[in-house]
Protein backbone atom coordinates (compact mmCIF):
# COMPACT_ATOMS: atom_id res chain seq x y z
CA UNK A 1 0.00 0.00 0.00
CA UNK A 2 0.99 3.61 -0.53
CA UNK A 3 0.43 6.57 1.76
CA UNK A 4 0.74 10.27 1.09
CA UNK A 5 1.29 12.33 4.22
CA UNK A 6 1.11 16.12 4.23
CA UNK A 7 2.62 18.42 6.83
CA UNK A 8 3.35 22.09 7.37
CA UNK A 9 -0.10 23.61 7.55
CA UNK A 10 -1.17 26.05 10.22
CA UNK A 11 -2.36 29.53 11.04
CA UNK A 12 -0.54 32.48 9.49
CA UNK A 13 -1.23 36.19 9.16
CA UNK A 14 -1.92 37.78 5.78
CA UNK A 15 1.34 38.38 3.97
CA UNK A 16 3.02 35.53 5.77
CA UNK A 17 4.57 32.31 4.48
CA UNK A 18 4.17 28.58 4.97
CA UNK A 19 5.90 25.56 3.49
CA UNK A 20 3.92 22.38 2.92
CA UNK A 21 5.49 18.96 2.47
CA UNK A 22 4.08 15.71 1.12
CA UNK A 23 5.90 12.40 1.37
CA UNK A 24 4.88 9.22 -0.40
CA UNK A 25 5.74 5.95 1.34
CA UNK A 26 5.05 2.27 0.87
CA UNK A 27 5.50 -0.09 -2.04
CA UNK A 28 6.74 2.42 -4.62
CA UNK A 29 8.75 1.85 -7.78
CA UNK A 30 8.48 5.44 -8.95
CA UNK A 31 6.38 8.55 -8.34
CA UNK A 32 5.31 10.31 -11.52
CA UNK A 33 3.29 13.56 -11.55
CA UNK A 34 2.55 15.15 -8.18
CA UNK A 35 0.29 18.03 -7.31
CA UNK A 36 -1.28 20.17 -4.63
CA UNK A 37 -5.01 20.79 -4.54
CA UNK A 38 -7.08 22.79 -2.10
CA UNK A 39 -10.67 22.92 -0.94
CA UNK A 40 -12.20 25.85 0.88
CA UNK A 41 -15.46 25.54 2.84
CA UNK A 42 -18.42 25.40 0.50
CA UNK A 43 -16.24 25.23 -2.60
CA UNK A 44 -15.04 22.50 -4.92
CA UNK A 45 -11.52 21.12 -4.75
CA UNK A 46 -9.22 22.99 -7.13
CA UNK A 47 -5.75 22.51 -8.53
CA UNK A 48 -3.09 24.72 -6.96
CA UNK A 49 0.09 23.48 -8.65
CA UNK A 50 1.57 20.44 -10.35
CA UNK A 51 5.10 19.18 -10.88
CA UNK A 52 6.23 16.39 -13.18
CA UNK A 53 8.97 13.96 -12.30
CA UNK A 54 11.25 15.95 -14.58
CA UNK A 55 10.45 19.20 -12.79
CA UNK A 56 7.98 20.81 -15.19
CA UNK A 57 5.49 22.92 -13.24
CA UNK A 58 1.99 24.28 -13.68
CA UNK A 59 0.21 26.78 -11.42
CA UNK A 60 -3.28 28.11 -10.92
CA UNK A 61 -3.50 31.76 -11.96
CA UNK A 62 -4.47 32.76 -8.44
CA UNK A 63 -1.15 31.59 -6.96
CA UNK A 64 1.32 32.42 -9.74
CA UNK A 65 4.21 34.50 -8.44
CA UNK A 66 3.41 33.67 -4.82
CA UNK A 67 3.63 29.87 -4.58
CA UNK A 68 6.49 27.61 -5.68
CA UNK A 69 6.16 23.86 -6.11
CA UNK A 70 9.19 21.58 -6.03
CA UNK A 71 10.09 17.96 -5.38
CA UNK A 72 12.89 15.67 -4.28
CA UNK A 73 12.60 12.44 -6.26
CA UNK A 74 15.10 10.61 -4.06
CA UNK A 75 12.85 11.24 -1.05
CA UNK A 76 9.51 10.85 -2.87
CA UNK A 77 8.67 14.23 -1.40
CA UNK A 78 6.98 17.31 -2.81
CA UNK A 79 6.95 20.82 -1.37
CA UNK A 80 4.82 23.92 -1.72
CA UNK A 81 6.39 27.20 -0.65
CA UNK A 82 3.57 29.68 -0.10
CA UNK A 83 4.47 33.37 0.21
CA UNK A 84 2.38 36.53 0.42
CA UNK A 85 -0.53 34.50 1.72
CA UNK A 86 -4.03 35.95 1.49
CA UNK A 87 -7.19 35.12 3.44
CA UNK A 88 -8.60 33.58 0.25
CA UNK A 89 -5.81 30.98 0.38
CA UNK A 90 -7.50 29.50 3.46
CA UNK A 91 -8.38 25.89 2.68
CA UNK A 92 -7.49 22.28 3.29
CA UNK A 93 -4.52 21.49 1.06
CA UNK A 94 -4.30 17.98 -0.39
CA UNK A 95 -1.37 16.15 -1.91
CA UNK A 96 -1.97 14.05 -5.03
CA UNK A 97 0.39 11.70 -6.84
CA UNK A 98 0.55 9.10 -9.59
CA UNK A 99 2.50 6.19 -8.13
CA UNK A 100 4.02 3.36 -10.12
CA UNK A 101 4.10 0.03 -8.31
CA UNK A 102 6.71 -2.68 -8.82
CA UNK A 103 4.30 -4.42 -11.22
CA UNK A 104 4.32 -1.13 -13.21
CA UNK A 105 0.68 -0.47 -12.43
CA UNK A 106 -0.03 3.27 -12.00
CA UNK A 107 -2.42 4.33 -9.26
CA UNK A 108 -3.51 7.83 -8.26
CA UNK A 109 -3.41 8.59 -4.55
CA UNK A 110 -4.60 11.41 -2.28
CA UNK A 111 -3.32 12.53 1.08
CA UNK A 112 -5.66 13.32 3.96
CA UNK A 113 -5.01 17.04 3.78
CA UNK A 114 -3.51 19.76 5.93
CA UNK A 115 -5.34 22.90 7.03
CA UNK A 116 -4.00 26.30 6.05
CA UNK A 117 -5.67 29.29 7.66
CA UNK A 118 -4.72 32.86 6.74
CA UNK A 119 -6.16 35.31 9.22
CA UNK A 120 -5.19 38.26 11.37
Amino acid sequence: QVQLVESGGGLVQPGGSLRLSCTASGSIFRVNDMGWYRQAPGKERELVAQVSRGGNTNYAESVKGRFTISRDNAKNTMYLQMNSLKPEDTAVYYCNADVVAYNYRVTNYWGRGTQVTVSS
